[in-house]
């Protein structure tokens, strides 16, 4: 017998923490982005509150630090400064005892980004399909058949809906940055690899895990199995399910939660009306595949001149 109560329940866990996890990187970024705007060397005399759109002050030079130890202040801070600048950190000190309390995600690389989103993404998607087993929920509930029809159909569908919704995603956060929209692009140059097996594993590994999770999370169980276990509206609760699809990718910016939940509603549609989980990891997948390569693999800006 089916525990539709306890799936559901597990779900809203996994849809909590996604969200909460999103909203600390996006804190992170926006945190990391502060303090690089805002710190100012120990050496500099008498600071004034920088602005906003000016780049952090730059050190001033050991020889600038001695002749004005009058303006800095008492005497030995001004030699603590020249021989912390002379001869480097003090030993036993650490690097990160010297950072903020905030560590800057832009300082992994690329490979640790790359792997900390398919593991954490992996691992929801893992405790998603443990509660399906788990709770008896069937596949059919899911948008899910094992024949090869279906898989032929999810296919080409899947493909199709997938190229004709990168079309209408890159006009659409084109047109939402030509009306003043904030467009942030940072989390996808960062993840944009630099190498051919780095590529390789965004194609192979990482895209796809995402676009598995995402869809089984916001699509097949927050409303196929909602649907099927509860009676509830599929229409009603794809609205809802796109709100949370767009407020878990905060970190692009008012285009990005504007975009994406529109994006959000037509793949909760396009689930509803075929009835095919396939279809939309497919669709997923190729819209995410095409903004990487098309963006930071060939670098072509094709709807540039629509942001102008």
């Amino acid at each position: 017998m089916t525990e539709w109560t306890t799936f559901a329940g597990i779900t809203g866990v996994v849809l909590v923490l996604l969200l909460g996890l999103s909203q600390l990187t996006q804190s992170a970024f926006s945190d990391s982005s502060d303090d690089g705007d805002s710190r100012i060397p120990a050496t500099e005399p008498s600071p004034e509150p920088p602005s906003s759109h000016a780049p952090a002050a730059a050190p001033e030079p050991v020889t600038d630090a001695v002749d004005s130890s009058d303006e800095i202040g008492p005497e030995s801070n001004a030699d603590e400064t020249v021989s912390s600048a002379a001869t480097g950190p003090e030993p036993g000190v650490s690097d990160t005892q010297r950072q903020p309390a905030n560590a800057d995600p832009r300082s992994l690389s690329t490979g640790e980004l790359l792997a900390n989103v398919a593991l954490s993404q992996g691992l929801f998607a893992l405790v998603l399909l443990g509660a399906v087993i788990y709770t008896a929920v069937p596949a059919d509930a899911l948008g899910i058949d094992f024949s090869v029809a279906y898989l032929e159909r999810g296919l080409v569908l899947g493909t199709a809906f997938g190229i004709v919704l990168y079309v209408a995603n890159e006009i659409g956060a084109a047109a939402a940055t030509r009306f003043g929209f904030d467009h942030d692009e940072q989390l996808r140059e960062l993840l944009a690899p630099d190498s051919k097996r780095g590529w390789l594993a965004l194609l192979v590994v990482v895209l796809p895990v995402i676009a598995v999770f995402e869809e089984l999370l916001f699509r097949a169980a927050l409303i196929g199995v909602l649907s099927t276990g509860f009676g509830v509206s599929p229409w009603l609760l794809a609205v809802g399910s796109s709100i949370a699809f767009a407020l878990g990718h905060g970190m692009q910016g008012s285009v990005g939660i504007v975009v994406t939940g529109a994006l959000g509603f037509v793949l909760a549609g396009i689930f509803i009306l075929t009835g095919s989980f396939l279809v939309v990891v497919v669709a997923h997948y190729l819209i995410n595949a095409l903004e990487f390569v098309v963006h930071e693999g060939v670098g072509l800006e094709w709807a540039q001149t629509l942001e102008s």
